[in-house]
């Protein structure tokens, strides 16, 4: 039996029996914070959390870690919920492409962009995928991240994406943390079907899909419902195609335009709607009476110089926020959700209360892990993070080049006997992920 004491708290955060599911307008801005607290674990289970002057102290010293958390923070690890963490290879050359006067667009219209990425990956073998992938879930998890989605995307072929999928089941078979797969093949049109876009969506719908569905490979589906890119008309008809095979939704929409995209994917079930660069009162109003997360990527609007998410309007209209890192070779090229949290703050002027809540229960709503992920509870063994010494918890946005974590905490048992899961399953509990 594995006992872990954690004391002096500075500030225990959101830890709660009765903390909502979601938060919505003003409730963003509130955030539970226990001072001078302590939390106790055994077998990676919270027993006991409290003020300090309320421990019960411990009768059995045998085998208890003791952590002094003194001018530290303890705080749920965070979620993120969009990203397209599996890939080939970066996209740096773009990057000076857009230095020298070319828009996103136009860089994906000469063959760059997803097209890009796509032909990279098509190139490289699954178990050279894999290894990439699984390197980039270790700086991930270190750097606070305890939860992910992965989306599929780059493939773009029957094959290409059932390879993608098949990286993303085995990184969930062996990797320490909650993993949840989007199917994405409806990102763009590849160049062979640039002609005939209907041949490509009729191989999506009938071939990618039952495929997908015949090896359980994903949990949702994905459009990128943009001028350029997919029709509202045409994600409806995807969307469709895959709630036959049990997918919900998790689309892009409102990138760069407003083509509808968004009341029409609430309508189809959306779990979330991600990015919303551009949003007009249609889906404001939209989402502000739906369950449906409002995503938002600052990551993306930083690296690409684009709009920021209306955060505040979406919060004054009662939606459901919640932010994500968007982690992709193209548009944004980061995993650090601490750094996320530092723009939504500076760009997108959330406070930084609102800012954690956004990364932890609102983004485990977006990926439909309420029950286990964002929140510190009685019986529940969910990734946390410990910080190094904060002189407030607004110091994690004020100071956004600054190392803040000091140690994450992941608890997953794996499924399978390879030799990652051997590692993590037996190294992992004793290192924790501690960073020095």
């Amino acid at each position: 039996m594995r006992k872990q004491f954690i004391k002096n708290i500075k500030g225990l955060v959101q830890a709660g029996e009765d903390l909502p599911m979601v938060l919505r307008g003003a409730q963003m801005n509130q955030l539970p914070l226990i001072e001078n607290a302590f939390l106790a674990l055994e077998d990676n289970e919270v027993i006991a959390y409290g003020p300090m002057n309320e421990w019960p102290g411990i009768t059995d010293w045998r085998d208890v870690e003791v952590i002094d958390a003194t001018n530290c923070f303890v705080l749920p690890a965070f979620i993120d919920s969009h990203t397209h963490t599996v890939f080939a290879a970066s996209r740096e050359e773009e990057f000076v492409d857009r230095i020298n006067g070319l828009t996103y667009e136009e860089i994906a219209a000469k063959g760059g962009g997803i097209l890009n990425s796509a032909k990279k990956l098509n190139a490289l073998s699954e178990a050279a995928l894999y290894a990439a992938a699984f390197e980039r879930l270790q700086k991930m998890q270190a750097a606070g991240t305890g939860a992910v989605e992965i989306k599929s995307g780059y493939g773009l072929s029957v094959e290409g994406e059932l390879k993608m999928l098949r990286v993303i089941k085995k990184l969930k078979e062996t990797a320490p943390i909650s993993i949840k797969a989007t199917f994405l093949g409806a990102h763009v049109i590849p160049q062979d079907y640039k002609t005939k876009r209907e041949d490509y969506i009729a191989l999506l719908i009938n071939e990618m899909l039952p495929a997908i569905a015949a090896e359980q490979l994903a949990d949702y589906i994905d459009v990128f419902c943009e001028r350029n890119y997919f029709s509202t008309a045409e994600m409806e008809q995807i969307l469709d195609a895959g709630a036959k095979y049990g997918l919900k939704p998790k689309v892009h929409v409102n990138q760069f335009s407003v083509l509808g995209g968004v009341p029409a994917a609430i309508a189809k079930g959306a779990i979330s709607v991600d990015h919303l660069e551009e949003l007009d009162q249609q889906d404001l109003d939209a989402l502000a009476k739906s369950n449906c997360v409002a995503t938002l990527l600052p990551g993306c609007s930083h690296f690409l110089s684009i709009p920021f998410g209306a955060a505040k309007e979406l919060m004054a209209a009662n939606a459901i926020v919640a932010l994500a890192s968007d982690f992709n070779p193209g548009s944004s090229p980061s995993y650090d959700l601490m750094h996320v949290l530092s723009l939504a703050c500076i760009k997108m002027k959330m406070t930084p209360e609102a800012a954690i809540n956004a990364l932890t229960i609102n983004a485990a709503a977006a990926l439909e892990l309420g029950q286990t992920h964002g929140k510190i509870a009685l019986g529940r063994k969910s990734p946390i993070l410990l910080t190094n010494e904060l002189p407030s918890l607004a110091y994690l946005a004020y100071a956004y080049t600054e190392k803040h974590i000091q140690r994450v905490f992941i608890w997953l048992t794996l499924n399978t006997c390879v030799w990652h899961s051997f590692y993590w399953l037996y190294w992992a509990p004793i290192l924790d992920w501690h960073n020095s």
